[in-house]
C-alpha cells in the first residue's frame, strides 16, 4: 500500500545549510523509487500556523519510506536540513 513522506517547514534558520540539503537530498534518493507529488508550490494554511513550505513524497510501502529516510546518503543530507530550518516530518499510509 502506498505511503507518503510529508515535510513542512515552519521556520528557517540557515538559507545555505539548507541549500546544501537540497542537492545532497537529491543524491540520496538514487536507489529508492519515489514520487514526488508536491515541493514548495503555492500552499495555502487553512487551520493552524502559516507554513513556509511543503513536500509530499509517495514511496510503494511505510517500508520503502523508511528505508530511504534511515539510509546512509539521507541520514547525511538531513543533517543540513536540521541546521537550515524547523521542520515538521510524517509518514502515513495511504487508503
Amino acid at each position: 500500500m502506498a505511503a507518503y513522506v510529508v515535510f513542512t517547514r515552519e521556520k528557517t534558520h540557515d538559507k545555505d545549510a539548507l541549500s546544501a540539503y537540497a542537492k545532497s537530498a537529491r543524491s540520496a534518493a538514487a536507489g529508492h523509487p519515489m514520487k514526488v507529488l508536491a515541493a514548495w508550490g503555492k500552499q495555502e494554511s487553512l487551520e493552524g500556523p502559516a507554513l513556509e513550505g511543503a513536500v509530499i513524497l509517495e514511496f510503494d510501502t511505510i517500508e520503502a519510506a523508511k528505508n530511504w529516510y534511515e539510509s546512509p546518503a539521507y541520514r547525511a543530507a538531513r543533517e543540513h536540513r536540521f541546521k537550515g530550518a524547523d521542520f515538521r516530518v510524517f509518514v502515513v499510509e495511504g487508503l
